[in-house]
């Protein structure tokens, strides 16, 4: 590609099939160290399209106008926190690094919201469960660290802490830490645990129908004799976790990590996979 002298001059991208205009200025000013500025600095050979100019980039080009907007004016766009993952992955790609520490920041402070407003702390929970099963039906328990329940922040020792057969019908569990928990036989029917952790987790017989798992971890997970009938488990990582005996009808398998898992004997009428 021939550099033109007037850095204002018009660029065509194909950015992943969508089309896009705009200058050099745009491009290399606001974050001179970027990706993009090197490409467009004339110290680089570029792939062009020869009938139409336009310079081709392997990327999806979903969020790139957001990627140009923040070029422009060096404001991070409203999305939903699901698709600042997705724009954090482009920015990272073309090294904006302004862009990164402004979704980083956005980030943070919906993570700091949602604490806010748990409606209980982690002490208060201990507090519940040493004597007696509990209810948490429809609690906000959001972000929440759950796991070892048996020793908390001082390191004081709760013996008879355990979530066992606790109650979670419709529990807002959402980016909860409950790696290494015990809870077998807990109802977790139409819970929200997207993006929460359960590593280890000792789920045995828990009832977990219609939950939705969205980017749950459960690597390792003990789901022995588990219910997880119409349960959402898209991009959930099931690695390693054993299902032996886990009812899984009507669950969709297909975007699941599967890799080591054991489901010897599992109901697996009508998922799909």
């Amino acid at each position: 590609m021939t550099n033109d002298s007037d850095s204002s001059s018009l660029i065509r991208l194909n950015i992943g099939g969508k089309k896009f205009c705009t200058t050099i200025d745009t491009l290399t000013q606001r974050e001179p160290d970027s990706m993009l500025a090197a490409m467009f600095s004339g110290r680089h050979t570029l792939c062009q399209d020869p009938e139409k100019g336009y310079v081709f980039v392997d990327r999806d080009g979903e969020h790139f106008r957001h990627i140009l907007n923040w070029l422009r004016d060096g404001v991070v766009p409203t999305l939903k926190d699901s698709k600042y993952t997705e724009l954090l992955r482009e920015a990272e790609y073309y090294q904006l690094l302004g862009l990164i520490d402004g979704i980083h920041a956005i980030l943070n402070k919906t993570k700091e919201d949602e604490e806010l407003d748990t409606e209980l702390t982690r002490t208060d929970i201990i507090k519940c469960i040493q004597s007696e099963r509990v209810r948490f039906r429809g609690v906000n328990l959001s972000g929440l660290d759950l796991s070892k329940l048996d020793v908390d922040a001082e390191g004081t020792n709760f013996h008879n802490a355990t979530l066992r057969e606790c109650e979670f019908t419709g529990a807002n569990l959402r980016g909860a830490l409950l790696a290494g928990a015990n809870l077998q036989s807990a109802n977790l029917q139409d819970a929200c645990l997207i993006n929460s952790s359960f590593c280890q987790a000792d789920l045995r017989s828990a009832h977990l129908q219609n939950a939705d798992l969205t980017n749950a971890n459960l690597e390792g997970a003990i789901l022995e004799g588990a219910n997880l009938k119409g349960a959402k488990l898209s991009n959930t990582n099931l690695k390693d976790a054993n299902l032996q005996r886990a009812y899984l009808r009507q669950v969709n398998l297909r975007d699941t990590h599967l890799e080591g898992a054991k489901l010897d004997g599992a109901n697996l009428l009508g998922a799909m996979r």
